[in-house]
């Protein structure tokens, strides 16, 4: 008769490639059931983006064959507990994921948008707040320009702001509460403040990823936020321009200053090449090549992947409907592989806090 411990020996042999240990010593096989020649179990992945998801069933199965029997019928559930970063104030949503760029004008809103939609296709309950204070964008992205988010009462008496929903996923901006055709002239502390609003005045709910499209540069909202909620990491965007990289150098070194800290989950390089629709094949490197790579090698960040330079990108957002949304789409493809390598990134960080799961 095979037992539950015969099961557990059997699977300390397979190591979750990320996190380099074993599934049972991060706790991460439940519901084990054995019933004659049927097996069933569960695996607890630390997201439901893990882009891992294959390799570990295959490992499993191949190791229940070898330490126990090729005869044996198995049935592996495969689900997810997203971790949660260390010393959350917030203590409905579990990881805060920050876009940010060295300079304007490299794609960060459109990284932001499509990231947070392609966390949520996993499975993911995800929001989006536009902390862009002078130049916000989400809202043209998903179409929202009219949108006006209700103020609600909550169960313990307090009036909050009930974020904007569509597509799955819960979204503030401030372009919500300001005249599109008026500049906002706010100094550094109100703008501040009215980022923290956002974060602290709404009625998130439970959020497993909670994505921020923050300005470009490196001013006060980068420091208020990052030195008043703990942050996940940062997602770091750039264009090839040997300009842009520069700048991107610089944003990436404030987040690693002691004072801020903030991991480095990882660098999408956005406008990498130019391919025509006539040569599909075609790859035409017309900024420069390279350079988003480079970057996370001197670094030592994870790198994310290159986003081309196709109109269908900027048409996609300008019509509200971001492109990740355009299932079978080679950009849409792009734009998810992002998303999977940043949630496998969230959950390094995480397991580097705790430990275990």
């Amino acid at each position: 008769m095979i037992t539950k411990e015969d099961v557990l020996n059997a699977l300390r042999h397979v190591e979750e490639p990320d996190l380099k240990k074993d599934l049972v010593t991060l706790n991460m096989i439940e519901d084990i059931k054995i019933e004659e020649d049927h097996l069933s179990f569960t695996v607890i992945l630390t997201t439901p983006a893990c882009p891992l998801k294959g390799l570990i069933e295959n490992a499993c199965r191949n190791a229940i064959a070898h330490f126990i029997s090729q005869d044996i019928k198995v049935d592996i559930r495969m689900t997810s507990r997203i971790t949660t970063q260390k010393n959350q104030p917030l203590t409905n949503i579990h990881n805060i994921i920050v876009v940010a760029s060295g300079k304007g004008g490299v794609g960060k809103s459109t990284v932001s948008a499509n990231l947070a939609l392609g966390l949520a296709s996993k499975g993911a309950r995800v929001g989006l707040i536009d902390a862009d204070i002078y130049g916000p964008s989400i809202p043209i992205m998903f179409g929202l320009e009219d949108a006006r988010p209700l103020a609600i009462e909550t169960e313990d008496g307090k009036t909050r702001i009930a974020p904007v929903e569509k597509y799955g996923i819960k979204i503030l901006s401030i372009g919500f509460f300001t005249n599109p055709d008026q500049p906002v002239p706010w100094r550094g502390p109100m703008a501040s403040n009215a980022v923290k609003q956002l974060f602290n005045d709404a009625e998130w709910g439970e959020l497993d990823y909670l994505v921020v499209d923050l300005p470009p540069g490196t001013g006060d909202i980068h420091i208020t936020l990052t030195q008043t909620y703990p942050v996940a990491g940062a997602v770091i965007v750039t264009t090839p321009q040997n300009v842009a990289l520069a700048d991107t150098k610089k944003g990436i070194a404030m987040f690693l200053m002691n004072s801020i800290n903030v991991p480095l989950l990882g660098i999408v390089e956005n406008m990498s090449y130019f391919t025509p629709a006539e040569l599909p094949d075609n790859k035409y490197y017309i900024f420069g090549e390279g350079g988003g790579k480079k970057i996370a090698e001197q670094f030592g960040a994870p790198f994310l992947g290159e986003i081309p330079l196709v109109q269908s990108i900027s048409e996609a957002g300008d019509s509200g409907e971001p492109v990740i949304l355009q299932s079978g789409n080679p950009m849409s493809d792009a734009f998810l592989a992002v998303a999977e390598k940043v949630a496998q990134q969230v959950s390094i960080q995480n397991a580097r806090e705790v430990k275990s799961y």
